[in-house]
């Protein structure tokens, strides 16, 4: 919602004080589909050239998270805390037992009470892939970090190619705004023998090219692809999360300190307080003894 207001009011601002000095929409309705059609289709097709299908696919889909905002809220993260809590608790427990969960975690009855969580595929691996290598002893906290590490970074850069995908768009469009401007010179320019009253109308059309190449870059598309990529940046600490705990329990402290490290290295505006924390975890035991 707070990036349509803000599309709002780029556009009342922008075109409001236009109008309001004095200056006629007019010209601009008049050259905006031909300058819109020349900047916009040469845009979209460098674009297409510069990325493969998938990677249009994915910014395509990722173009909604500039109004939906980060995935994970607040309450998903303790939610996750909660889930790592009786997976932890039950390798100590019961390590056999922990295998039916990791092996088949759409079938798990634990897994299944965070359904938010389980549609997340890479959420769920990283779960999993952790915890079963813990239980083939390679438990070396400083290397399974290091590969946690890198596998959580390699997919954050990946999911930020729509971001710099569209930064490079954003780049682009004042340069292609000036193309079309060009051509409305050279339009202007076989038509040197009208009246300036025609002329003016014409080069007035031309400049429109590079209003709309600048407009659209920085008040547009540059916007989206800071927003996106704040979105992705906030989204990656959910991940993370899941890092700081099971390595934690790699390091073999208690399974509430585990899962104190994990709310304790979470930004604050999402962080689960710690009796809310407790009043879940409360639950949780509640219904694991029932």
């Amino acid at each position: 919602m707070i990036g349509i207001v803000g599309i709002i009011i780029i556009f009342v601002m922008v075109f409001g004080g236009y109008i309001a000095a004095g200056g006629k929409m007019a010209i601009i309705l008049k050259s905006l589909p031909y300058e819109l059609t020349m900047i916009g289709g040469a845009s979209v097709g460098a674009f297409v050239i510069s990325n493969d299908i998938k990677a249009i696919k994915h910014t395509g889909a990722d173009i909604t998270k500039v109004f939906k905002g980060p995935k994970w809220k607040p309450e998903d993260y303790r939610d996750l805390l909660c889930l790592l809590f009786e997976l932890i608790r039950l390798a100590r427990q019961n390590p056999v037992g922990l295998e039916e969960h990791i092996e088949a975690p759409r079938e798990s009855s634990i897994f299944s009470t965070y359904q938010k969580i389980l549609r997340d595929a890479e959420a769920v691996d990283l779960i999993c892939d952790t915890l079963r290598s813990a239980s083939m002893n390679y438990d070396d906290p400083h290397q399974v970090e290091e590969v946690l590490e890198k596998r959580i970074e390699a997919n954050h850069v990946h999911a930020l190619h729509s971001s710099h995908a569209l930064q490079t768009m954003a780049d682009g469009l004042p340069a292609l705004g000036i193309v079309a401007a060009v051509l409305g010179v050279i339009k202007t320019m076989g038509s040197i023998d009208q009246p300036p009253e025609i002329l003016g109308k014409l080069i007035g059309g031309a400049l429109v090219g590079t209003f709309l190449g600048v407009f659209i870059a920085y008040g547009l598309v540059g916007p989206f692809a800071a927003k996106l990529r704040d979105v992705i940046d906030e989204d990656a600490h959910f991940y993370q999360l899941i890092r700081e705990v099971l390595v934690a329990n790699l390091h073999s402290h208690a399974t509430n300190i585990c899962i104190e490290v994990g709310r304790q290295n979470t930004p604050s505006h999402i962080r689960p307080s710690f009796g809310d924390l407790e009043e879940a975890l409360k639950d949780v035991k509640q219904r694991d003894a029932a």
